[in-house]
Order: C-alpha cells, then sequence, then structure tokens
C-alpha cells in the first residue's frame, strides 16, 4: 500500500514538473538541458549558484521559474554599500506605541534572486548565506526561522572581478549545483528574435502551472524516489576520488555527497521514474560536485577547471553493473 502511495506521488509530481518545464521553455527558448538542471535543483530543495555572462538569461529564468511555480518571488541586487539589515530586516521604533517592531527584509520570501553577489561585501553575503544554510537569519539577538520553500539563485559574472568580493569555497559548498546558462545556438537566437517580436509584452511572465503547496508535495516526492545501494556507493567513491585525486587540493565535502544524493533523485523524478539509475549520477555529477573543487595551484595555469576533472573521474570510475536498467 505504501509503494503504491509513493509512486502515485512521484507520477503526480513528475507530471506537474513536466507541465512546468514545458511552460518555461517557451519563455527561454534552446536551454533545455539546463531549465531541467535548475528545476530539478529547486525540487531537490537547493540553492543554486548561476555563474555566466551578462546578457544569457540569468535573471529572467529564476523570474519565470519563480512564476511558473507559484511562489513569492523577492529580487536583490547586491551592491558594496548593501548592508545586512538591508537584507535580513530590521528593528524599527514605533514613536506612537513606545515600543520596537520587527520590519522583515526581502530574505522572507519563498523564492529569492540574489542578483550579482560577489558585488557584496562578506558581511552582507554572510548574512545570505546563513539563512541558506540554516534556515533562519539572526537579527540583535534574535532568531526568525524561514518558511518552506526558501530557496534561493544568485548570479554572478565570471569574468568581471573589479569591485567585487569572491565567494570563498565553504560559503560556495552552500549552493547544491552551480550552472551556466551559456549561449544559445544560432538556431534559438534566431527563435529568440521572433518571440520578442511577437510578444506584445517583453516582460511578461507566464502564469502559474502549480501552487506553493503543490510544489512542496513535488519536493517531498522526491525523497520517496528509491536510490540502490550500489548506486549509493558509487556516488560515495565518486566523491571520495575528488578528496584522494593528486590534482584536488580540496576535495569535495559530505555536503558534496548529499548534494548529488538529492539531485539525482530529482532527476529521475523528472524524468518520470521511481528509481535512480546511473545516468542520473552522472547527469548532475558536474554541477554538483565541480564548484566544491580546488584544483592545485598548477592546474591553474592550465587551465583546467573544476568541470573537466569531474569528467575525468566520471570516466575513470566504474559504474556498477548491477544498476536498473
Amino acid at each position: 500500500m505504501t509503494t503504491h502511495v509513493h509512486l502515485t506521488q512521484i507520477t503526480e509530481a513528475a507530471a506537474l514538473c513536466r507541465k512546468a518545464l514545458e511552460t518555461v521553455q517557451r519563455h527561454i527558448i534552446g536551454k533545455e538541458a539546463m531549465l531541467e538542471a535548475i528545476l530539478a535543483t529547486l525540487a531537490a530543495d537547493g540553492h543554486l549558484l548561476l555563474e555566466d555572462v551578462p546578457g544569457v538569461a540569468k535573471t529572467r529564468a529564476a523570474k519565470t521559474f519563480a512564476a511558473v511555480l507559484g511562489l513569492e518571488f523577492h529580487r536583490i541586487q547586491f551592491v558594496p554599500d548593501l548592508l545586512p539589515a538591508d537584507i535580513t530586516g530590521s528593528l524599527v521604533f514605533d514613536t506612537k506605541q513606545g515600543t520596537f517592531s520587527f520590519r522583515k527584509g526581502p530574505l522572507f520570501t519563498s523564492f529569492l534572486l540574489a542578483d550579482e553577489i560577489n558585488r557584496g561585501t562578506p558581511k552582507t553575503q554572510a548574512a545570505l548565506l546563513e539563512a541558506m544554510q540554516e534556515r533562519q537569519i539572526s537579527v540583535d539577538g534574535k532568531t526568525c526561522a524561514l518558511e518552506r520553500p526558501f530557496l534561493v539563485i544568485a548570479t554572478q559574472n565570471p569574468i568581471e572581478f573589479e569591485g567585487t568580493y569572491p565567494l570563498p569555497e565553504a560559503q560556495l559548498d552552500r549552493f547544491m549545483a552551480r550552472l551556466g546558462m551559456g549561449y544559445p545556438s544560432a538556431e534559438a537566437e534566431a527563435d529568440l528574435l521572433l518571440l520578442n517580436a511577437r510578444r506584445e509584452e517583453e516582460n511578461a511572465l507566464p502564469s502559474p502551472v502549480m501552487s506553493r503547496e503543490e510544489f512542496l508535495r513535488v519536493q517531498d516526492a522526491v525523497e520517496q524516489v528509491h536510490v540502490d545501494d550500489d548506486l549509493r556507493d558509487y556516488m560515495v567513491r565518486l566523491v571520495r576520488a575528488t578528496r584522494e585525486d593528486r590534482r584536488i587540493r580540496l576535495g569535495a565535502s559530505p555536503r558534496g555527497t548529499l548534494a548529488l544524493f538529492r539531485l539525482s533523485r530529482a532527476r529521475a523524478l523528472l524524468k518520470g521514474r521511481e528509481f535512480v539509475l546511473p545516468d542520473d549520477v552522472k547527469a548532475v555529477a558536474t554541477p554538483a560536485l565541480a564548484h566544491r573543487l580546488v584544483p592545485v595551484p598548477e592546474l591553474w595555469a592550465e587551465r583546467i577547471t573544476g568541470e573537466e576533472l569531474v569528467r575525468s573521474l566520471l570516466d575513470a570510475i566504474p559504474v556498477p553493473h548491477a544498476a536498473r536498467d
């Protein structure tokens, strides 16, 4: 009986996710695989770092997903003079009542876009990252819990460094995944021009395809996706290999293992399956692990990235033979 309930829950969640993806893909052209990866991260209850050059629809993607998933949306533009209280909120004195009341900041939302996060100071970044990790904020010694869902998509430009404060490795580790949107293909870019020409309102957002409560059920359904023991062992071997490889000065933490596990389950659900396949693990390994790796200094000169290191480990570590078909 329990298995039937779980399967029904997964089937219904997968149908909602398919509808959401189809809607988003009508607004973000030529990025099907990337949009699926974004939705998988959100369904897995994870935060996402979108790292790419300006103008490739990072902000647009965040706004569109928030609209489609029926979630309250706030945007914070990070700048050097942004203070922690500007995002968390602060105590305000009421002269009539003679008391202090708490005025909530933009962190009190379901879906937060932290635009150009590396332009904020480390102190303000830390306030956001506490909320991401602990799902709470601290103001004047008092703690305020954040309601589920609380999802953060942060963006940054990897090319421009002037006036920025790069996120240290310990803070990068708080993001379940890191993705880059990339430039569209020539065909997709041509379609983008047609879409723009036909649209009455360029910045129009789609209507929700699910409610906040339905999205929470999607997140709960991800927890019901089955992972075989041999695939769990495969994930552990992959992550441990990042710590033992001589090319890597700092490997992925146990948080990286959990990210790989949760993203694999979310991808399986998006594909309409109640179990994880090796292909799911391979598909999410790079966004889940690459940003957690610090190559040895010699590799920086050779421009070898964390993405390349993860791909080489995927090629080297054998896939379990007992995995399901």
